[in-house]
């Protein structure tokens, strides 16, 4: 399959929210329930161990035993990303081979974000390594997410590495919400972009984006699905993202989860992180109350 046709059918992928037990392990049944209800409500495929997902906080014997449910639980392999994200580059090739087991091929790609004030042709040298490491049919998006890593891609980077690895990076993820510096990857027309920030996705695709890759999708898969072939702004939805952006946004995410699903096996997460104040709490509770479903 060609980097052309793996990317013409992106489309619409959840970061997936990562539910947890009581017992703090993760909670294989509820993923793959959810994950499976979302392909069969809008989006087109599914992203496992992202940002919204946690991905951070899953050490890898957990990503083994996680993959091996959601592909088990009836889900193919081309409906799958795998978040990839450490630093140290055998790490990160131990997550894709993980992956490549069972037959997943794509991955987004975080840079590495321990060290700072990287100079470019280190990011560069960096992933290069990375791509002669792992099997050749191992495919990449780069993650722009400066606000989480602190380590930009900058427009130079991103081109270098397209051109001259064009059967390695097949897209970029862009997350970090500035339209300006989006607009100008878009109109190079150098690299597919999938964006993070719902209220921008239906800008992206007015101009040619080929997708997202969004934590919105696990709340409302057909809006968010619908929004991205209209092209046109689902301006509640938008207000919506305003809200939860205005918090910390994996507790805000997993409380509005919560609400609409009246499930609170969603509530649960993995330290450092911690659930929203009482205030912040009742706000989401208010908000997406109105929208309560059966998921």
């Amino acid at each position: 399959m060609t980097t052309e046709t793996i990317i013409a059918f992106f489309g619409i992928s959840a970061a997936l929210l990562t539910p947890f037990d009581g017992n703090g392990h993760v909670n294989l049944a509820l993923l793959c329930e959810h994950a499976n209800y979302l392909l069969n409500s809008g989006t087109t495929g599914v992203t496992l161990f992202g940002t919204t997902g946690e991905g951070a906080s899953i050490g890898l014997d957990e990503r083994q035993t996680t993959i091996q449910a959601i592909v088990g639980s009836g889900i193919p392999t081309d409906k799958i990303t795998l978040g990839l994200c450490a630093s140290a580059i055998s790490d990160v090739a131990a997550q894709v081979q993980q992956g490549m087991i069972f037959g997943i091929t794509k991955f987004l790609l975080l840079p590495p974000f321990y060290f700072k004030d990287l100079n470019e042709n280190g990011l560069y040298d960096w992933h290069t390594q990375l791509f002669k490491l792992v099997e050749p049919s191992a495919r990449f998006i780069l993650y722009h997410i400066p606000q989480i890593t602190q380590v930009p891609l900058s427009l130079d980077l991103i081109m270098r590495l397209r051109a001259d690895f064009p059967d390695r990076v097949i897209a970029l993820k862009d997350s970090a919400g500035e339209w300006s510096d989006t607009r100008l990857v878009l109109d190079s027309k150098k690299i597919p972009v999938l964006v993070g920030d719902e209220r921008l996705l239906h800008k992206a695709a007015a101009l040619g984006g080929a997708g997202s890759i969004c934590g919105m999708a696990n709340l409302y898969p057909k809006r968010i699905a619908d929004l991205f072939e209209s092209h046109t702004e689902d301006t509640m939805l938008s207000s919506d993202v305003d809200l939860i952006v205005s918090y910390p946004v994996i507790p805000a995410l997993k409380q509005a989860m919560v609400t609409i699903t009246d499930n609170s096996d969603w509530g649960h997460l993995r330290a450092p992180l911690r659930p929203l104040n009482s205030r912040a709490k009742s706000a989401i509770e208010s908000r997406f109350s109105q929208n309560r479903v059966v998921a």
